[in-house]
């Protein structure tokens, strides 16, 4: 299996269970690791052969910039939910990571992996 991977994605959006961060945006940061077979991209040394992840940051960037989830592991399943199915991936590594969620620890999230590895 081959990885494509997008790391430190940051998006800014509302998340968050408490009143206040209803009302304003956060950032949270996403690392992807996603599985595609590259074999015929390295061969024809052709985009349309494999997963565009400037795509996969654009579809992201809208789809989490216009989410108001409550909990990050509601939007960790729902960003896997859209990557299997709008880039018809079979496997998917997510981690959501809201920094400063916690007074004290550098970094909070959640890492799910959906599909068939």
């Amino acid at each position: 299996m081959d990885i494509i991977y997008l790391h430190d994605l940051k998006i800014e959006c509302i998340i968050g269970i408490w009143e206040w961060e209803r009302r304003i945006k956060q950032t949270i940061i996403l690392d992807l690791d996603m599985a595609a077979d590259i074999r015929r991209a390295a061969t024809t040394d052709s985009i349309e052969d494999t997963l565009n992840y400037k795509a996969v940051s654009k579809r992201l960037n809208e789809f989490v910039g216009n989410s108001q989830f409550q909990l990050v592991e509601t939007l960790a399943e729902k960003v896997a939910e859209l990557l299997l199915a709008e880039f018809k991936l079979p496997w998917v590594r997510v981690r959501v990571n809201k920094k400063g969620a916690v007074r004290g620890a550098t970094d909070v999230g959640v890492i799910i992996e959906r599909g068939k590895a």
